[in-house]
Parts: C-alpha cells; structure tokens; sequence
C-alpha cells in the first residue's frame, strides 16, 4: 500500500526546510515535486518563489507587485508558474509512475491551490499508488480538509520540537528494507 503524509504546521515552522533535508537524505528514492519559499526584500516578505527539487527551475509564484487574478491576501499568483514548473514532473509522476520514485509537494497552500490542473493533479496522485509526502497549512480549507480525512492518509504535525528530526525519520522510512 503507498504511502501517504501529510505534514502539517503552522507558517515558519520549517515545513520546507523539512522537505528539502528529506530530498537530501534520499539516496535510494528518487524525489519529485517541488518547493515555496518566502521572498524577502530589506526584511519584508514581498513574496514566493516556486523551485523544482534537487536545485531545478525557479520562478517568482507570488508577489506583492503581481496584478493578479488570482490574489491570495496581499500577493497576485502566477498560475503559469504552476503549469510551467510544478505541474510537469506530478503529471508524469501519476501517468507513468516509477518503481521507488517519491512525489514531495511544498506546499498544498492557497496560492498553489488557486490553480484549478494542480488541484486535479494532486487529487489524481492521492488517489493513485504513488508515495507521497505533502506540506499543508494548519489552516481549515476544503481541499486540503478532505485529503485529510481520506483513508489511509498519515496526518503530522510539524513543530519547531519535532521539524529537525522528522527528515531523517522519514528518510529512514522510505529509504528502509
């Protein structure tokens, strides 16, 4: 049976730093997916960038100077990134999976599910074999609050006590007999 996480935490906890250490501790499992991380500019955070794992493409996903539609609080989102850049390697992950491959998603948050192909993507890869580990906010949304309530689907919590173990936990999990 595949396996199904999801990492839930509250902004800051180091969700994302979580993802990229377990990325880094794989040594038998390929990972695809992909990353966020704040933009900062003279200690404001006036943005998001989306990268593809293993150092891949970046691209600014949301900004304080995008016009939008969408916008998700202050920040308009550019869904081409999404197509661009975090949906290709999902697609192929859910169409051809392979043998020891490991989706990772950073994160499944509101400006990533304000595109409409990759909430269709994800919900395809949930309900596929696939192994998956997702990072979601603490926050109640209806996508994510029913891929928290599917079956067979491991709930975390991510915590500034837990986050700096959790990685070799779970490399240790998936990389295991």
């Amino acid at each position: 049976m595949p396996t199904k996480i999801l990492l839930e935490g509250r902004p800051g906890v180091g969700k994302t730093t979580l993802v990229r250490r377990l990325t880094a501790l794989l040594h038998t499992r390929r990972a695809v997916g992909f990353t966020t991380e704040e933009i900062r500019e003279a200690g404001t955070r006036t943005g998001f960038a989306l990268e593809t794992l293993a150092g891949g493409p970046r691209a600014v996903l949301a900004h304080v100077d995008f016009p939008g539609p969408p916008r998700v609080g202050r920040y308009g989102v550019d869904l081409d990134v999404m197509e661009r850049l975090a949906l290709p390697p999902l697609r192929s992950a859910a169409a051809n999976p392979v043998p020891g491959e490991l989706v990772l998603i950073d994160e499944l948050g509101r400006m990533e599910l304000a595109c409409t192909a990759f909430r269709d993507t994800v919900r395809n890869l949930f309900e596929s074999g696939i192994d998956i580990v997702a990072t979601v906010h603490a926050k109640s949304d209806p996508f994510t609050d029913a891929l928290k309530r599917r079956p067979g689907i491991e709930l975390a919590q991510v915590t500034r006590a837990n986050r700096d173990a959790l990685p070799e936990a779970l490399a240790a999990r998936f990389e295991g007999p």
